[in-house]
């Protein structure tokens, strides 16, 4: 046996010594130690069994979400992309865990609650039911809401506080800056500028990032030693280089690391802010808030972890999805806050654009917002994630107008994948379940081995594309989701119905239905001179000319089938109706049935297709839109 070569952690570089030291049993100084104890007695719940890596939930996050004032379509943009990411994992088997809640701590809601003229507390109870109806409506599958009120998250932040002060990574000192109430964040000089005020005509600093306006601020508190961290940061994001998506923003944040990093201030003083978790070794201070916020995704997850049992709640998170307004807390702070803590850091964060309303952002501070109860009450909720999944900006910002969701949804949903299940399913002349009989068996006899020869082989060169098209559709799809691009996916989702809508236009399998027809008929002249005129198929028996009908209608169906399954995680009601509409089994739905030629067992509707307009997948909408 080969000897075990242990290299001292003096010897490691900066992040792999504290890498090095994860996962060890986290114990507060002795003077805390009784009070650790009885913390872990209360919020330890989960088992002492040890959880192998393998078995690790998927752990995708939202940021928490503010609640001085209502939501809007930002929000819910940012709450179905995260489910979308989550929903699609658990398409592909394994299990997902989403993480969401409320960010209740902070001058902005000291502020709000006193001008509301209610407590605090009742004012953050009201704002969480908001956003928690907002996560019901749009349908989405989370596992835990967490609100930084909650007794299990205050514990948590004042545990990881003194795991901070005892491993010497805060310091009390006089701290001098630009602050911004708005951003509830201290600005570096060279992050500030000097503006004219358009409503006032006055000249004011504000935060060259957002735009808010920043006040002079001289006080004593707590400081995090967040420049002690600039070579290790630098060391992971060069070590993980597709850390934060898209590359643009990776590129922006290791800039900033590069350029140097200020220590962070981490507490209010109380005569300023009282509504938040006191630092526990000091009540004359408050935690500043996005410590506190940042540290829920950890304490949803379990924390502080119980040895041996630190996965069972997905931590590390696989995926924080966030708006571009917040990758400096959560892809600077938060990895050195994590580091100091000798915790793993998130495996990547998801960086989305944002949604403007007449070109500009939209913000709850300046009332450019749309609600997104109006929006789901006008469309409904799948039209919502579908539009805004495909439409929104990963990179680039997004422009919102109904006039564009009801384009978007006659030419996406109604007139493509509406359409393309209306003709198929519902079309008369041919049988679907038929056409699946023929085609979906396995053949030794295909080139390819996995579908019966004649569904490409023996096709015109409509037919060969199309299945070249479908064949590949689900691993364009599958890059475009591991890549974090669930827009391109769908899009990619959408151009397969449009291909397949085409490819029905050109073999006009209703044409030769006709021509089928004549032909049992035993058709006359006349009849033959007038069928003449219309598209010409290649068959003349009425054997060829069925399994040429059939060929048409399977590719197209299998388009559907495939499709059906790819959407669950984007519009999940109306992906169900489809693949009830197709006749495919329960147990058929996952990703391991989303291959060519796979599943032989469809083509029975399991619901009532019903004709005109009632039961199909996507109705026209009202003359009031």
């Amino acid at each position: 046996m080969r000897p075990r070569i242990v290299t001292p952690i003096q010897a490691l570089t900066p992040l792999q010594s504290l890498i090095a030291r994860r996962w060890r049993p986290q114990w507060v100084c002795q003077s805390c130690q009784h009070r650790s104890q009885q913390w872990q007695r209360r919020t330890l719940s989960t088992p002492s069994t040890p959880t192998k890596q393998d078995d690790k939930p998927y752990y995708t996050t939202t940021p928490i979400f503010y609640v001085n004032a209502a939501p809007h379509v930002g929000h819910m943009y940012t709450m179905i992309l995260t489910d979308v990411l989550n929903r699609w994992q658990a398409l592909k088997g394994r299990r997902a865990i989403l993480c969401t809640g409320t960010d209740e701590h902070g001058m902005k809601i000291q502020q709000a609650a006193a001008k509301a003229g209610i407590p605090p507390k009742d004012f953050c109870d009201k704002g969480a039911a908001v956003f928690q109806d907002l996560a019901s409506k749009i349908d989405i599958k989370y596992d835990t809401f967490i609100r930084t009120t909650d007794q299990r998250h205050r514990e948590g932040v004042e545990y990881a506080w003194q795991m901070l002060q005892e491993k010497g990574w805060i310091y009390e000192s006089k701290h001098e800056g630009w602050y911004s109430v708005s951003d509830e964040t201290f600005y570096p000089q060279g992050q500030v500028q000097v503006i004219v005020d358009p409503p006032t005509g006055r000249k004011i600093m504000v935060s060259i990032e957002t735009g808010k306006e920043v006040e002079w601020t001289s006080e004593r508190n707590y400081h995090f030693r967040l420049s002690a961290f600039r070579e290790t940061l630098l060391e992971f994001y060069e070590q993980n280089p597709d850390f934060i998506v898209p590359k643009t923003r990776m590129a922006e944040v290791i800039a900033e690391v590069k350029a140097g990093l200020n220590d962070l201030s981490v507490s209010r003083p109380v005569e300023r802010l009282t509504w938040g978790i006191r630092v526990p070794t000091d009540p004359s201070q408050t935690i500043y808030v996005w410590l506190d916020a940042l540290l829920n995704y950890a304490t949803a997850a379990g924390y502080p972890f119980h040895p041996g049992a630190e996965t069972a709640r997905g931590w590390p998170a696989d995926l924080h999805v966030v708006g571009k307004d917040i990758v400096r807390f959560h892809c600077i702070y938060w990895p050195a806050f994590l580091l100091a803590l000798h915790l793993p850091l998130p495996k990547q964060v998801l960086t989305h654009a944002h949604w403007t309303l007449g070109k500009q952002k939209m913000a709850k501070s300046t009332g450019n917002v749309v609600s997104p109860f109006f929006a789901l009450e006008r469309f409904g909720t799948d039209v919502m994630r579908w539009y805004l999944v495909q439409e929104g900006g990963i990179t680039d910002d997004a422009d919102y107008d109904n006039r564009f969701i009801i384009e978007k949804y006659k030419k996406g949903l109604q007139g493509g994948l509406g359409n393309l299940a209306s003709r198929i399913m519902r079309g008369k002349g041919w049988d679907v379940r038929r056409a699946v009989e023929r085609y979906a068996h396995p053949s030794s006899s295909s080139a390819r081995g996995d579908e019966h020869a004649a569904v490409s082989e023996e096709a015109a060169a409509a037919g060969r594309a199309m299945y070249g098209r479908i064949r590949a559709l689900p691993a364009q799809v599958e890059r475009h989701m591991v890549e974090l691009h669930p827009n391109r996916a769908l899009q990619a989702i959408m151009r397969g119905v449009y291909d397949a809508n085409g490819y029905l236009q050109i073999t006009s399998p209703w044409t030769l239905v006709t021509k089928l027809q004549f032909i049992m008929a035993d058709t006359t002249g006349q009849e033959l001179h007038a069928l003449s005129h219309s598209p010409p198929g290649n068959s003349q028996t009425p054997e060829d000319i069925e399994a040429e009908i059939d060929r048409a209608v399977y590719l197209s169906a299998e388009t559907l089938r495939l499709v059906g399954i790819m959407l669950q995680p984007f519009i999940p009601g109306s992906a169900a109706r489809l693949l009830d509409m197709l006749g495919v089994a329960e147990g058929r739905r996952g990703w391991e049935w989303c291959v060519m030629g796979k599943d032989e067992g469809y083509g029975v509707p399991m619901v009532e297709l019903g004709r005109g307009e009632e039961g199909v997948l996507f109705p026209r909408l009202s003359s009031a839109f």
